[in-house]
């Protein structure tokens, strides 16, 4: 099994160099006290907890998997003690409010956080990620007594939160939910039906699950202008917050999935349940993309996690194996042959693997800053300039960082050969947890139609205007520099590229609203990469005298590795926007 250590040099250098997280944090409202002492410490410890205690769980929990037993689940061995580690070393408030238990801390610090986790054990991240989720949507939405009853216990770690939005006829279409919400005379509401796909719907961490889901009123209109949002907790709690009797939700079945074992997905019912209308009725959907929203980063995160993960065990494996010589003759002549490391198409898979990985903690941990203005300052007109760039680059870190994981795990299983494919050597896990991260949450699909779609045709394109600003400005700024060059200008084309594609596709759907949805996914890509370029170039012109020269001269070989064999991608996905949708609608469908 691969060892895992968190990359803290590239960590901090993305942090403090590339994206200046100390000159953010100290001019943001109540972000003064994340100096970058406290931030190191953070992450040392997170480093440490990730390390030690999450790391040699991920392979038996996946072995272990879930199990259910008149109603109740219970997580693989070590998964409930290391969450009560987990609470008690502070994390599950590490970036809640202060004012309901929690730390307060930056978002983007609670992302640095979030990777080292994703990277240790993926399954047993997905107990918290929820509770995050929830956390988001009880902050901004809830009523205060409703915050004291439910947001503080979960911030504290004491209780774990879900999202239940998806029933057993409708996925991504919640126009379609039947769940339904009865009003008593208490102002309370019974809620009755059947959710599925509910990641920690019920385990055996906390005394208490608070769920979030979406029902429809007696009176409510169709779809989605119809739907509500209730809290409905595993046990019945008063507005007091005082806990009672069990109440009338509980798990029906767990799924027996392709990865992520370790991970409780449950088929929930409710059966009359007790629950507390949160939000305006009928507005439910607009509190739920709260929770989806952040849930999508977190996904993004994921994906990022897992590249790093699969890297370090491809880099280790492909230093250590011998096999052949190299073409160019003998590296280790004293060895009867090469570390396969040697080999040009082995480097390919790991430079795939470290450039993405490194570009992509760039974009997310830039998206989650966008998290924190938005949250914290004090400036209107900051906060609409972050708030368009977050809902710009958010469907672009989710569905390009998940593709991207699901490449990056099959590449490093190429690596290790045949030994990849065997369960002890821990890759082909990877390779199985990392295909649901392009599904839940918003499929690759659903993110290429948000962005291209809302954000762009119908938003007005506000967040992709800011981002080709900011490549004008990044590529002017450092046109005076020889070394960057070969970076600036191939990323100064492709930003004009960008623009005309984007007019070009406009055009396209103001005639046929198919042209949107044959285009999306080539456009995601196509933004995805040169969004990465933009980021790998902020990268390099953060390296100065104070870095170490070995340091720096592996992110500019990286760096031109992404601009010579990655970038060139956005080409294909270009060809492929232009092409329209006339050969995907042609087809009679019974051809097929």
């Amino acid at each position: 099994m691969t060892q895992y250590r968190a990359p803290l040099a590239d960590m901090r250098f993305v942090l403090y160099d590339v994206l200046g997280a100390e000159a953010l944090y100290a001019r943001l409202p109540q972000c003064e006290a994340a100096t970058r002492d406290l931030i190191d410490a953070v992450l040392e410890e997170g480093a440490r907890f990730t390390e030690q205690v999450l790391a040699p769980l991920n392979k038996t929990g996946d072995a272990e998997g879930c199990t259910l037993a008149n109603g109740e689940v219970r997580t693989p061995k070590g998964y409930k003690a290391a969450y009560e580690q987990f609470v008690a070393g502070g994390w599950s408030g590490i970036a809640g409010p202060e004012a309901y238990g929690g730390q307060g801390l930056p978002e983007s610090v609670g992302a640095v956080v979030k990777e080292m986790i994703d990277s240790a054990n993926l399954a047993w991240g997905t107990y918290p990620l929820l509770s995050h989720g929830a956390t988001e949507s009880l902050k901004h939405v809830a009523e205060e007594w409703q915050r004291e009853a439910f947001l503080r216990p979960i911030v504290e770690g004491r209780w774990t939160g879900t999202m239940c939005l998806t029933e057993p006829h409708c996925g991504s279409d919640l126009g379609l939910l039947k769940t339904k919400a009865e009003p008593q005379a208490d102002g309370t509401y019974k809620i009755s039906g059947t959710k599925i796909f509910i990641t920690a719907g019920e385990h055996d961490f906390t005394e208490n699950i608070v769920h979030l889901c979406l029902a429809r009123l007696p009176d409510a209109p169709p779809g989605v202008k119809g739907i509500s949002l209730f809290i409905v907790p595993k046990f019945r709690v008063d507005r007091d917050g005082k806990m009672h009797d069990r109440n009338a939700v509980g798990c029906g079945s767990i799924e027996h999935k392709m990865g992520l074992k370790g991970s409780a997905t449950c088929v929930m019912n409710f059966d009359g349940a007790d629950g507390y209308l949160i939000g305006q009725p009928n507005k439910g959907l607009n509190a739920m993309f709260i929770m989806m929203n952040s849930a999508r980063l977190a996904v993004g995160l994921q994906g990022l996690g897992l590249i790093e993960r699969c890297y370090q065990g491809a880099r280790a494996y492909a230093r250590d194996r011998l096999q052949s010589r190299s073409m160019s003759g003998p590296k280790r002549p004293d060895k009867p042959a090469d570390p396969i490391i040697v080999h040009p198409d082995v480097r390919r898979m790991l430079l795939t693997c470290k450039s993405l990985a490194e570009g992509g903690r760039a974009l997310a941990y830039f998206a989650c800053m966008q998290v924190d203005i938005v949250e914290r300052t004090a400036d209107p007109a900051e906060r609409k300039q972050a708030d368009e760039l977050l809902g710009f680059i958010t469907p672009i870190c989710k569905g390009l960082m998940t593709e991207m994981a699901v490449e990056c795990t099959y590449h490093a299983l190429q690596v290790f050969g045949g030994h990849g494919y065997i369960a002890e050597w821990g890759m082909e896990q990877f390779a199985r947890d990392a295909r649901i991260t392009t599904i839940y949450e918003g499929t690759t699909q659903i993110q290429a139609l948000d962005l291209l779609g809302r954000k762009i045709l119908q938003g007005g394109a506000g967040g992709l205007r800011q981002f080709i600003a900011m490549i004008a400005s990044l590529c002017a700024e450092h046109s005076d520099r020889p070394e960057l060059a070969e970076f600036t200008q191939p990323l100064r084309a492709l930003s004009d590229e960008w623009s005309a594609l984007t007019l070009a596709v406009g055009q396209a759907a103001s005639g046929n609203p198919d042209e949107v949805g044959a285009a999306a996914v080539d456009y995601l890509f196509y933004s995805g990469y040169v969004a990465l370029a933009y980021f790998w170039l902020r990268e390099l012109a953060a390296l100065g005298p104070g870095h170490d020269a070995a340091f720096r001269d592996a992110k500019f070989a990286t760096a031109r590795f992404y601009f010579e064999r990655i970038l060139p991608r956005t080409q294909t996905h270009a060809s492929g926007v232009k092409a329209g949708g006339r050969s995907l609608m042609a087809l009679a469908e019974e051809a097929f």
